[in-house]
């Protein structure tokens, strides 16, 4: 059964519990603000300019796209987009590399956990061309065990399929397994499937508003918080 405190509290983590972690990429380790800034900012401009629109309407349009498609594997699929707005996004991407951040800590949080033992899975709803780029960008594929895309599945993270064909690619037990993601309808989704301890956070765009009182998970703030806990528990 999913051991989950409730948002109000500060998280307390038991990690003699935990053998498997389980990471989301974007706004989890990887700051927020690229993609924000790409999706929400960069390609309306570059779509604007391709089809004499203002910012303010052709951001509008794309936003509405995109909002139909939310939470399905085509909102995550560069290909799609690629195709759909006749557009080169991973080109655009490349243009602002520069954004390409790790959160604060999070790089020594991960050597922290693999020093105590603890395998780490990174799964994404990222499009492999876009794991690609930001692990060109950063030091992170050197600091896990295992990097999957739900693209590999056919199911993104939200989906229930999405857990079983992970499960069988990456065996695990759920009920010793921590998952870290910002967005509520993934770790909804994950409680669901049995993950043991699942855990939101706070700001995953650096430049962003909090998440708290959004959804019913408790939320990390800060790594270096989540490790001053840990060596206080002796863990």
């Amino acid at each position: 059964m999913s051991q989950t405190p409730t948002a109000s509290q500060t998280p307390l983590i038991p990690w003699s519990a935990i053998d498997t972690v389980l990471l989301d990429m974007d706004g989890t380790i990887l700051d927020l603000r690229f993609d924000n800034y790409f999706w929400l900012h960069h390609l309306p401009a570059a779509y604007a300019v391709k089809h004499g629109m203002e910012f303010d309407a052709a951001r509008e349009e794309l936003v509405g796209r995109f909002d139909a498609l939310r939470g399905t594997l085509q909102w995550y699929c560069l290909d799609f987009w690629a195709e759909e707005l006749a557009m080169d996004i991973v080109g655009l991407k490349q243009e602002v590399v520069d954004l390409i951040q790790l959160r604060p800590r999070a790089g020594e949080f991960l050597d922290w956990m693999r020093a105590r033992g603890k395998r780490l899975v990174l799964i994404t709803n990222a499009h492999p061309d876009s794991i690609e780029l930001k692990m060109l960008n950063t030091n992170l594929g050197d600091k896990l065990d295992v990097v999957l895309s739900s693209h590999e599945f056919g199911y993104p993270k939200e989906e229930q399929e999405f857990w079983h064909a992970l499960l069988k690619r990456v065996p695990f037990s759920p009920d010793s397994a921590l998952f870290l993601d910002d967005t509520a309808s993934v770790l909804r989704s994950a409680q669901r499937f049995g993950i043991g301890y699942v855990y939101g956070i706070k700001y995953p765009d650096s430049q962003g508003s909090s998440k708290e009182g959004e959804h019913e998970f408790p939320l990390i703030d800060c790594f270096a918080d989540v490790m001053t806990q840990g060596r206080a528990a002796g863990e």
